[in-house]
């Protein structure tokens, strides 16, 4: 039976009416037999986890840190046997540490989802998870299960097709506030939203398709229009196919267009005009704005050499950074930055370093339809692209974008449109400042990473601040492995971090944030 969030609220006070406070295992136990009024739920296990050191956690693997005890619930709501005879519902798993907080966060998903990931709520939350801070997290597999990240075979189900696309985070959310207000006693003072790349999306859905349900989102580098991206993408790798050699079969050889020697001369040629204008040389470029690198200034006088890039090839670079157009010149998808991430080689590859990448091997093709491509890759079913905000807003929602301007599948630029277009739908930017910021992560890859980086960061602090404290996010600071020692602000756009000339310029208190 499909229920509604009005018939489980009516019947919440049913069972959560004078319940003390539970934080310990034999409360936990009793989350076994759990049933809520209206829900077809299936609860596989409520486990009760002791408090842990560090290195013996059961979380992911980019956490070791020690764990506080909590409880793990795992369950299923709705399962069917939808087209083909597949099994279908819709999984989470929700953290319950016994040091509660009163914080809810959800912890968006990745890639087609199709997996419960550890309820740890680590992603852009710098150093420390919100389990171990004390948040009650929950994540869900989007309502499928998948063979991996990019299984897509669950879209011949029209039911987990739309679960996936919108409805069972919704859902999830719903009844996790409502395990967590029986378990504690009490609802959640607060809840927040998480997630990066399909998290990211999750996470604008929210606050488009759910806009009451949570008083902080955090997104990142949002999957919002993932076929116009991979339109993009394909853009890229075409321009630099069509000017390289062949091989035996006359095919494009992947990478073929640039010598590692050429993919150096660009990042470094990158730098030498963009670096300083933050105000300090450290091989990262944050004024962004201010650059204006253009290719076209290295092209060879004469003969081709290391030192210079031939006609075609700074010709390429241009067209394939330039974005996307159809047969009447009309933008489909913003271009992609150049920054110093082009060249990344672990990790997803940069753009300059085309080769295999989780989702496939690297493209060969030499020739692009725009506008049949435009018509197929269209799906206003997963678009988050909607703009009005104003019951969000209005009920005090805060929310912050952050995206890595290397990430060579999303484009940044694409995030800053989309929060240019939002910020003009409702009110414009100093008012939209109020509610709502954006910042552009330096060299960083796809949700993080980046050999010239600062990819840890906290935003998860900075909503929270916000949200309780009235504590606007003007700066976030960042730090990371690929600088030991060094920190940045990290600036709400449009203004950048710039060194004020005074005091050591690896520590992020002698920078200013300006335009």
């Amino acid at each position: 039976m499909r229920w509604t969030l009005m018939s489980i609220v009516a019947g919440m006070s049913l069972w959560t009416a004078g319940q003390a406070q539970a934080q310990g295992p034999a409360e936990c136990a009793k989350l076994a037999n759990l049933q809520i009024p209206n829900l077809a739920m299936v609860i596989n296990k409520a486990e009760w986890f002791p408090a842990s050191a560090p290195g013996a956690t059961p979380a992911g693997p980019r956490y070791t840190g020690p764990l506080p005890a909590f409880c793990r619930l795992d369950a299923v709501i709705d399962k069917r046997t939808g087209e083909g005879g597949k099994s279908y519902g819709i999984g989470f798993a929700l953290t319950l540490p016994a040091e509660w907080n009163h914080r809810f966060l959800m912890q968006g998903g990745g890639g087609l989802n199709g997996s419960v990931q550890f309820p740890l709520g680590a992603q852009a939350a710098g150093t420390i998870p919100a389990l171990v801070r004390g948040f009650a997290v929950v994540n869900t597999d989007s309502g499928h299960t998948g063979a991996g990240a990019f299984d897509a075979s669950f879209l011949q189900d029209q039911q987990a097709s739309l679960d996936f696309a919108y409805i069972a985070v919704g859902r999830v959310a719903e009844v996790a506030k409502l395990i967590i207000a029986r378990y504690y006693g009490q609802p959640a003072g607060y809840s927040y939203f998480s997630g990066c790349s399909t998290g990211g999306r999750e996470a604008m859905l929210m606050t488009q398709r759910y806009p009451r349900y949570f008083d902080g989102v955090v997104s990142g580098a949002p999957a919002m229009r993932t076929g116009f991206s991979n339109l993009a993408d394909r853009w890229v790798a075409i321009s630099f196919n069509q000017i390289a050699p062949k091989d035996a079969q006359g095919k494009p050889i992947p990478g073929g267009a640039f010598s590692e020697s050429d993919r150096q001369l660009v990042v470094k040629s990158l730098l030498k005009q963009c670096d300083l204008k933050d105000g300090v040389e450290d091989g990262m470029v944050f004024n962004i704005s201010g650059c204006g690198f253009d290719p076209s200034s290295l092209v060879c006088s004469g003969a081709k050499s290391d030192s210079c890039l031939t006609a075609q090839q700074a010709g390429a670079l241009k067209r394939a950074f330039g974005g996307p157009r159809d047969s009447r010149g009309i933008q489909v998808y913003p271009g992609f930055l150049f920054d110093t991430g082009i060249t990344a080689k672990r990790g997803i590859p940069g753009l300059l370093n085309p080769g295999p990448s989780p989702v496939g091997p690297p493209s060969t093709g030499t020739e692009q339809d725009v506008d049949k491509e435009v018509m197929l890759v269209a799906n206003p079913l997963v678009d988050t692209t909607a703009t009005n905000l104003t019951t969000f807003s209005g009920h005090g929602g805060k929310l912050l974008f952050y995206h890595g301007v290397s990430d060579p599948w999303f484009s940044a630029l694409d995030t800053l449109e989309y929060y240019q277009k939002m910020s003009a739908a409702n009110g414009g930017p100093a008012k939209v400042a109020d509610w709502s910021r954006i910042y552009l992560v330096p060299g960083m890859g796809h949700c993080g990473g980046g050999e010239a980086a600062l990819d840890t960061f906290d935003m998860l602090s900075a909503v929270v601040d916000w949200v309780e404290k009235g504590k606007a996010p003007d700066a976030v600071t960042a730090t990371g492995k690929a600088f030991p020692g060094r920190s940045r602000p990290l600036c709400a756009y449009p203004k950048s971090a710039h060194y004020t000339g005074q005091g050591d310029p690896e520590d992020a208190r002698n920078f200013v944030c300006r335009e």
